[in-house]
């Protein structure tokens, strides 16, 4: 069982990522190749502009307004990327596997960060219940999706700290890791491949059309 997670399904997992990621892409360029707006709109000044904005904390007039929010989508969004990216034990996986290898994250920083993705999901799923203006516009999926992105750091922070089963853990910690890769193109998550795009096309039509701004 564990030489099947560990191996072909993992592998698996990034085949399915990588082309789900690169159809999803393609798609979306030629969708926007269609339409007659887009790209005559699209302006690098304004659009980077506009990036720059959206991409430093406070830097945008609601993100002043709403400092918490803030402060727990960037660190949350920072440490759910880069904590897997530079986890030692995946970065010894790969360097087995393929021969690359890159700066890791010592342990305890690795853990404080895995802590923060899991509390920032909390945080997430209680802003869901409590506003009305966001629980009328969440339904079973939203939480589904929390629950997905949430998964691998609880269970790989069980297992590294061996709080119950090792190999049961590492299992599902694997496991869960593949439904979070295999629905990153094909869910809402695929926002992380779109991000750029949507906000220099936003910066374009507010800065080059509108002669306003978008933050």
């Amino acid at each position: 069982m564990f030489e099947f997670v560990s191996g072909p399904l993992v592998w698996l997992a990034f085949i399915v990522f990588a082309g789900g990621c690169a159809y999803r892409l393609g798609w979306m360029f030629v969708t926007a190749r269609k339409d007659r707006v887009v790209y005559p709109y699209m302006s690098l000044k304004y659009g980077l502009r506009s990036l720059l904005h959206w991409i430093v904390p406070f830097a945008s007039v609601n993100m002043r307004k709403h400092p918490v929010m803030t402060v727990v989508t960037f660190l949350f969004h920072i440490c759910l990327i880069a904590t897997p990216v530079l986890l030692t034990a995946h970065v010894v996986m790969l360097r087995e596997a393929i021969g690359l290898s890159w700066w890791t994250l010592p342990p305890l920083a690795a853990d404080i960060m895995t802590i923060m993705v899991l509390i920032g999901g909390v945080f997430f799923i209680a802003r869901r219940i409590r506003l009305p203006e966001v629980r009328n516009v969440t339904d079973y999926s939203d939480y589904l999706l929390i629950a997905v992105v949430l998964a691998p750091f609880a269970t790989g922070f069980i297992a590294h700290h061996q709080f119950f089963a090792y190999k049961t853990m590492v299992i599902l910690h694997i496991v869960t890791g593949v439904l979070w890769l295999i629905a990153i193109p094909f869910t809402r998550l695929a926002h992380m491949l779109y991000f750029v795009f949507t906000r220099m096309y936003m910066g374009s039509e507010f800065g080059f059309v509108r002669n306003a701004r978008d933050w």
